[in-house]
């Protein structure tokens, strides 16, 4: 008998709960405590693979200090995300450990103008990147 995949919504939702978590350096193990879960649990509900329950997840909102709709937020981008332009922003890395690593450092960051010269820099890799690409590359040598 086959799993059925986890709903977008749940997946959308555990991600949010996992990127609100590690950006308040709070373990599953703890987050788990606060809720009388096991960390296995919190897991599950992260991966999306486990719904998680509207009181269940009000107490949750309140263990990690953020208001129930946080949750939701970017739903509707990223439901829309196939419909619409690309807008160049994952929704998805945020909630990876890097995205979430990467924004933590960024905003840490006090100076304005330093986070401002270090988006241009990213930017200028960006494009670089985009032009050192194997297609890139070989129009640059067809049109030679």
């Amino acid at each position: 008998m086959s799993r059925k995949p986890p709903n977008p919504v749940d997946i959308h939702v555990g991600g949010r709960i996992r990127m609100r978590r590690m950006l308040i350096g709070m373990s599953q193990e703890k987050l788990g405590e606060s809720l009388e879960l096991t960390f296995q649990q919190v897991q599950k509900y992260e991966k999306g693979s486990n719904r998680v329950g509207a009181s269940r997840l009000y107490q949750i909102a309140q263990v990690l200090g953020v208001p129930v709709s946080y949750f939701y937020e970017g739903l509707e981008a990223a439901s829309t995300a196939d419909e619409g332009p690309d807008t160049g922003f994952d929704f998805e890395l945020l909630s990876t450990t890097e995205g979430i690593q990467l924004n933590a450092a960024f905003f840490s960051i006090s100076d304005p103008s330093l986070r401002k010269r270090l988006l241009d820099l990213i930017k200028l890799l960006a494009n670089r990147e985009e032009i050192d690409s194997p297609l890139e590359q070989a129009s640059a040598l067809a049109s030679d």
